[in-house]
């Protein structure tokens, strides 16, 4: 099996589209098609369902997706891997980041490292903590700056940078502003201002909601800390957020919660366990501060 191969089916399967495939590849939409047709036939299977306007996987396609991107990742850490013994660090490296964080000054850290490694490629994706590490976990990302409640999860190292319980914000004239820690119970029959449920700290208030059996209708979804603590203050909805987040200006108020009514909120850097994580994975994690990671 050629490697070339399961890069134009990875291709294919990630555009669902032969036209935008050959485009993304740089080849010939004739060149693609014919390249399919040989990895078809190797494998004697049908790894496409075509129709004039997009493809979709087969079940053989959809097996062979997970593993051809481990082995085109597997490939390239060995290129990595030769290239660093003549004492060179090249390739490509993909970082997700869900925003916010605050733990760890990101942009500062990959521009530290792209002056030391400037043969690496650097790639960032923004985005919500869940489907990251569905991404880290098919090989889509090298590491990832998540938020999570410290879960472990299959197949990924996470290693913590910090920890932090969520507390209550509430408007300055809300019933609950006077500071006493609330409970769950307390918020029953309230409206609340969340995150996108991709967003790590909406994982912990559904979770804890759903544990306590107390409704949490969100009726304001935002994907921005500034607008949520805003509509906040003039007691559009009430949130549960990280303290980090509940310490940034704004004319909210800050409550605790009682203990044990959520998880904490827990910021690591999440790469692929064993010897799945690349070379310059490793490099820029060896660039974080020693104090600050832990196993």
């Amino acid at each position: 099996m050629e490697l070339r191969h399961l890069e134009h089916f990875v291709a294919v399967a990630e555009q669902k589209h032969f036209t935008r495939a050959a485009e993304a590849m740089s080849i010939s939409q004739s060149g693609l098609s014919a390249s399919i047709r040989a990895l078809e036939r190797e494998l004697r299977a049908s790894l496409f369902v075509r129709n004039t306007r997009s493809v979709e996987l087969t079940e053989a396609g959809r097996a062979l997706l997970c593993e051809g991107r481990r082995t085109l990742a597997a490939a390239e850490a060995a290129r990595d891997a030769v290239a660093a013994v003549q004492g060179l660090l090249r390739g490509h490296l993909t970082v997700g980041l869900e925003q916010c964080l605050g733990v760890v000054d990101v942009p500062a850290l990959l521009a530290k490292f792209r002056s030391a490694y400037p043969g690496v490629e650097i790639e960032v994706r923004q985005g919500g903590s869940t489907p990251m590490l569905d991404e880290l976990a098919s090989g889509r990302l090298d590491l990832a700056f998540v938020a999570t409640a410290g879960d472990p999860v299959e197949g990924l190292d996470l290693r913590s940078l910090s920890r932090e319980p969520m507390v209550l914000v509430c408007a300055p004239d809300h019933r609950l502003s006077a500071g006493r820690p609330v409970s769950l119970d307390d918020l029953a029959g309230e409206s609340f201002v969340d995150f996108d449920p991709t967003w790590g700290a909406r994982t912990i208030s559904d979770r804890a909601f759903t544990t306590a059996g107390v409704a949490h209708p969100v009726t304001i979804e935002v994907n921005d800390v500034h607008t949520l603590l805003a509509l906040v203050a003039h007691n559009l909805g009430v949130a549960l957020v990280p303290e980090r987040i509940a310490a940034k200006r704004g004319d909210h108020v800050t409550v605790p919660l009682t203990p044990g009514s959520a998880a904490d909120w827990q910021v690591s850097v999440a790469v692929p366990t064993g010897t799945a994580a690349s070379l310059a994975a490793d490099a820029l994690l060896g660039m974080l501060p020693t104090t600050a990671v832990h196993n």
